[in-house]
């Protein structure tokens, strides 16, 4: 496909991809013999809770600062997923039009009432949310139902006689309380009741979740212990309002799956009920893993008690749910030849999305360079980074750049970002173009300046450029200028989680100049992750 420079316009719009026949060889769960291994999502999707409905299931997981926020997912077997849509484009709020680390959506609950869906969510700063849709696939009104500070990770539940209520936490993993709703959901009812805490049996308890009704007890998913370490527990009452027992149902145990806890209680087809956690993989994030569930006393237990403790702790591969038939494996996308109009549902921005961020010319994805709002170019405090999920322990992104730059300090490239981050740039000097590549840190909460580690001058505007992220959690990178030979940049980079947010590999366009008045371009023919 030849690089051309017809700008078509650009509307913010989201296209679902075809996964499986290009990303064979990342990380698949589906084993291809009714069988799954863990975890079934290799990437970043944290803090999941998941809906069964007839015979389809929804997965949301928290965004943070990344935008359009709060994916949903969805699946016909619990262990092929593919991302369908987002819950909102931008939050509205104007701080959000600057990235805000660790801030934006935490822990968001799906649910099905009355033949609508809903999704409630807090930020840390700014309230309680809640997005409603008639279909998952189509567009959700969001509303912020308050405006209230330190709550976190709630979750709705509709009661028999019709009651809506919210079972939520406090910033800092604190107690568990409960607050009337009314019936529609948008509105508080109350100062809330606190029904549970106890620092010693249950330190940092959070991410609560209402699970269904059963044989008479109301019963909450919550983890406890910490992201890291943690473990699941469940609370159980014959009354909404408690007092409520624990038990924990869920710990790493003799396995290898460190902090195995936070996430959703499911049934299938057939009766069957499972769980879906996260587990902390340092820059790969809180990746997804699915556990059978087995009911013991009246607790529901995930995965298999090993060791004979009465916890049970995660397996590393099971039978595939039974839900009648196969599906085809898939997995959430990743390539985006940019051959639409539409941004795929792979990308977020690292912040609020700009309407003069990017277009289309020709089935190119064009990204204007915006000026930089630091210093050097620091991607720390850039917003108009255009990111994905890892998926998979090791891989190969490419993508096929040309730019348009006419003022010196313009650069566009690829980058693998966290708390670390490094990049690969084409860059406008007044000598002529060079490819440089960066790297930049946090250390002890400061944003350090991005340190130059290469750079050549290169002839012409179109380059390949390209990223390899391995195992050990470092990645090197490449350029050339046919696609085919490439030349390693002569330097390994460590590649480090964000805040709260695994590593994200992407593409971006800015300019070094803080006050850039005009901007210019790099076009984007194509990225493939393989």
């Amino acid at each position: 496909m030849s690089l051309r420079s017809i700008f078509s316009g650009f509307t913010i719009y989201y296209v679902m991809v075809c996964a499986f026949p290009l990303h064979a060889q990342l990380w698949s769960a589906d084993n291809g013999d009714g069988t799954y291994k863990n975890p079934i999502l290799y990437a970043d999707y944290s803090d999941p809770d998941v809906i069964r409905v007839k015979d389809d299931y929804f997965m949301v997981a928290s965004s943070f600062t990344c935008q359009p926020g709060i994916p949903v997912l969805h699946s016909k077997d619990l262990v092929n997923w593919t991302i369908i849509n987002y819950v909102y484009d931008r939050l509205p709020l104007q701080r959000y039009e600057k990235p805000q680390h660790g801030q934006g959506s935490w822990a968001p609950s799906i649910r099905f009432h009355n033949n609508k869906y809903y999704v409630y969510f807090c930020t840390p700063e700014d309230g309680l949310f809640v997005g409603i849709s008639n279909s998952p696939w189509e567009k959700w009104e969001l509303t912020r139902v308050l405006a209230v500070e330190k709550w976190e990770d709630p979750c709705p539940f509709w009661d028999d006689d019709g009651q809506a209520y919210l079972v939520r936490g406090a910033v800092g993993a604190g107690p568990c309380y409960i607050h009337k709703m009314s019936p529609d959901g948008k509105k508080i009812l109350d100062n809330g009741t606190m029904v549970y805490q106890d620092i010693n049996r249950q330190p940092v308890l959070e991410g609560f979740k209402f699970m269904n009704k059963r044989h008479g007890y109301y019963y909450i998913a919550a983890p406890a212990g910490g992201v890291q370490t943690g473990w699941q527990s469940v609370l159980r009452s014959k009354n909404i309002y408690g007092p409520y027992e624990d038990k924990v149902v869920l710990n790493q145990g003799t396995t290898k799956t460190n902090g195995p806890h936070q996430g959703g209680f499911v049934d299938d087809q057939s009766g069957n009920w499972w769980f879906m956690h996260f587990q902390d993989k340092d820059a790969y994030g809180r990746i997804v893993h699915l556990q059978p569930v087995t009911w013991v006393d009246g607790w529901p237990m995930p995965g298999k008690d090993f060791d004979g403790d009465g916890i049970y702790e995660p397996l590393e591969s099971y039978s595939k749910p039974n839900v009648g038939k196969q599906y085809p494996i898939q997995i959430p996308q990743t390539t985006d030849e940019f051959n639409s109009t539409k941004i795929g549902l792979q990308w977020q921005w690292h912040s609020a999305p700009g309407k003069s961020w990017y277009g289309f010319s020709n089935q190119q994805l064009r990204l204007f360079t915006i000026g930089a709002p630091s210093d050097g170019g620091s991607l720390f405090f850039t917003g108009n980074l255009l990111l994905q999920k890892v998926m998979s322990p090791e891989f190969t992104a490419t993508t096929r750049m040309k730019v348009s730059f006419k003022l010196a300090g313009e650069r566009a490239g690829i980058t693998m970002m966290g708390n670390t981050y490094s990049t690969l740039v084409m860059e406008k000097r007044v000598s002529g173009n060079f490819i440089v590549a960066y790297e930049a840190r946090r250390e002890n909460r400061r944003y350090l300046e991005p340190v130059k580690v290469f750079e050549q001058e290169f002839k012409g505007d179109e380059i390949y450029l390209q990223v390899k992220l391995k195992s050990d959690q470092t990645c090197t990178y490449a350029f050339g200028n046919d696609g085919k030979n490439f030349t390693s940049i002569p330097a390994t980079f460590k590649v480090e989680k964000g805040i709260w947010i695994g590593a994200k590999v992407g593409i971006y366009a800015l300019s070094a100049n803080i006050n850039a008045v005009e901007t210019n371009y790099a076009e984007f023919d194509w990225f493939r992750v393989e």
